[in-house]
C-alpha cells in the first residue's frame, strides 16, 4: 500500500492487441512492452497489473495502477493535473472502443475482392501487352471514359441558317435603342432570321416580349432568366413597344411575356395596354398574344381576351403526362385548358385560340394523341408541334430527335380532328411564320364574313 503521502492514481483502461501497453507517465513519453518498468521519469514506479479479457474479442484490457511518491507537494500537484486529464480522455476514448468492438463483430474488408473484381474486368475489357505492342505506329486505341451520359447528336434536319438580311439588321437595332426583348432572342429560337426577314411568304414576324426579362417560374425548358422578385415592370413599356412595332413595317407580331405571379393582376393590364396602343397605331396589323396562364384567373384572362388581338395563344408545352417533369409546378394541363376555354368564350367572334407542345421530352406517340383530342374538344383552333431543343446544359436534355416524317403524321392528325390549322414541324415554334401566314388567311376570312361582330373594347 502506498503511504499517506503518496498520491494514488487509476491511470488509464488500454487496449491491448500485440502484447504492448501505454505506460502512462506524467510526461506522456513512457513506452514500453508489457511488464517492462518505465525508466524515464524516477518518480513513477509500478504498483500493479492486472489483465482482464473480453470473451467476445481478442483484446486484453490492462488495469495499470501508478502511484507517485517521495515528491513535494507542488510536483505532486502539478503532475495529478496533468496525469488527470489525460487519463480521463484516454479512459473515455477506450470506453466507446470496449463498447463497439463488444457488441458488433469485426466484418472482414470487401477490397480485396472489389480490386480483384476491377483487376479481372480491367484483363477482360483492355488490350493486353502484347496487343498493344503490335499496334502499328500510324494505329490508336482510345477507351472511353466518364459516366456522364452524352447528349444525342442533332440531325442533320435540324441544322438551321445563320441569321440575316436587311430587315433582321433593322429589327436588331431597333430593340436595342429602345431597350426592348424578343424571345426570338431569349429562348435562341432557330427560326429567327427566317421570321424577322419575312422568309418565303414575305410575311415578317417578330415575337416580343413585355414585362420584362425575369420571370417568377422556372420551367425545366427555358432559357428566360428566373427571380422570385424580379424588377417592376417599365410604365413606358406598351407606349415604346406600340411605336417600334408600327415603325417595323411588320405584317404579324406576337407579344408574349414572362410569368409574373408577383404582381396582383399578373401582369394582365400591361399586356392589355400594350395591345390596345399598338392597335391604335396600326389598325391592320395582326396581334398575337401568347399569355402565361394568370394562375387560372378569369379576370385576368378575360381583361386580356377583349383588348382586341386577333390570337389567343397559350403553350400547354407538353402533353399531360410530363407537365410536372418539364414545367413549373405553378402550371398544369388542366388549368392551361380552362385559359384557353375562358378566352374562347370571352373573346369577341372570329378571335382565334391557339396552343403548341414541344416533342422529343420523353412523351409516346400515343400521349401525342390523346394530348392533341383533348385540345381539339376544348374548342382550340389552331395548334402547332415542335421539336424541343435544349439551350444550355443546365436545361432538360433531348430525349430523341423527333423525325420530319413523324411531324407530318401528327399533322395530318390534327386536321383530320377539326383543327383549323396544324403547323408540325422539328424547326415549328408556338410563333412560327409559316403558322402565321396561314393564320392570316384564315383571320383575313373570318373579317370577311362578319365584320360587324369583330369590335373590341
Amino acid at each position: 500500500m502506498p503511504s499517506p503521502q503518496s498520491i494514488e492514481y487509476l491511470s488509464v483502461i488500454c487496449l491491448e492487441k500485440m502484447g504492448r501497453y501505454c505506460n502512462v507517465g506524467p510526461d506522456y513519453q513512457n513506452i514500453g512492452p508489457t511488464g517492462h518498468e518505465a525508466t524515464s521519469r524516477p518518480i513513477v514506479r509500478e504498483v500493479g497489473v492486472s489483465a482482464s479479457h473480453e470473451s467476445s474479442s481478442s483484446c486484453s484490457f490492462l488495469y495499470l495502477r501508478y502511484a507517485i511518491s517521495d515528491c513535494p507537494r507542488q510536483r505532486e500537484m502539478m503532475m495529478h493535473s496533468r496525469i488527470r486529464s489525460f487519463a480521463g480522455n484516454i479512459k473515455c476514448a477506450a470506453r466507446i472502443f470496449c463498447s463497439s468492438s463488444a457488441t458488433s463483430p469485426a466484418v472482414p474488408s470487401q477490397f480485396p475482392q472489389t480490386l480483384a473484381g476491377l483487376r479481372a474486368r480491367l484483363a477482360e475489357e483492355s488490350p493486353s501487352l502484347s496487343d498493344f505492342i503490335a499496334l502499328k505506329s500510324d494505329s490508336a486505341y482510345s477507351v472511353e471514359v466518364g459516366t456522364k451520359k452524352k447528349p444525342l447528336p442533332k440531325p442533320k434536319w435540324m441544322k438551321e441558317a445563320i441569321p440575316g438580311g436587311e430587315k433582321y439588321v433593322q429589327i436588331k437595332k431597333k430593340l436595342r435603342e429602345l431597350k426592348l426583348h424578343t424571345v426570338c432572342e431569349e429562348a435562341r429560337c432557330p427560326n429567327l432570321g427566317e421570321c424577322w426577314s419575312g422568309g418565303e411568304t414575305g410575311t415578317a414576324t417578330a415575337t416580343i416580349m413585355i414585362l420584362g426579362d425575369t420571370c417568377t417560374r422556372g420551367c425545366r425548358f427555358c432559357n428566360v432568366k428566373t427571380s422570385r422578385t424580379p424588377p417592376p415592370p417599365d410604365p413606358d413599356e406598351p407606349t415604346n413597344v406600340a411605336e417600334a412595332i408600327a415603325s417595323w413595317g411588320l405584317d404579324y407580331v406576337v407579344i408574349t411575356s414572362v410569368d409574373r405571379d408577383d404582381l396582383p393582376d399578373q401582369g394582365s393590364s400591361h399586356f392589355t395596354e400594350t395591345v390596345q396602343k399598338l392597335k391604335a397605331l396600326k389598325p391592320n396589323m395582326l396581334i398575337e398574344a401568347l399569355v402565361p396562364d394568370f394562375r387560372g384567373d378569369a379576370d385576368c384572362v378575360e381583361k386580356v381576351a377583349k383588348s382586341g388581338l386577333d390570337v389567343f395563344a397559350h403553350n400547354i408545352e407538353t402533353v399531360e403526362e410530363l407537365q410536372n417533369v418539364v414545367r413549373d409546378h405553378r402550371a398544369n394541363f388542366k388549368q392551361s385548358l380552362d385559359v384557353l376555354m375562358m378566352a374562347k368564350e370571352y373573346a369577341p367572334v372570329g378571335t382565334l385560340t391557339k396552343t403548341s407542345i414541344m416533342l422529343g421530352c420523353g412523351e409516346t406517340p400515343d400521349q401525342v394523341v390523346k394530348t392533341m383530342e383533348k385540345v381539339r374538344a376544348a374548342g382550340i383552333d389552331v395548334m402547332t408541334l415542335g421539336q424541343y431543343m435544349r439551350p444550355s446544359k443546365r436545361h432538360m436534355p433531348v430525349s430523341e430527335y423527333v423525325t420530319p416524317e413523324a411531324f407530318n403524321k401528327y399533322q395530318t392528325l390534327g386536321m383530320e380532328m377539326g383543327f383549323r390549322y396544324v403547323a408540325s414541324g422539328p424547326m415549328v415554334r408556338s410563333s412560327y411564320k409559316a403558322g402565321e401566314f396561314y393564320i392570316k388567311s384564315m383571320i383575313e376570312s373570318d373579317r370577311a364574313a362578319s365584320p360587324s361582330k369583330l369590335t373590341f373594347s
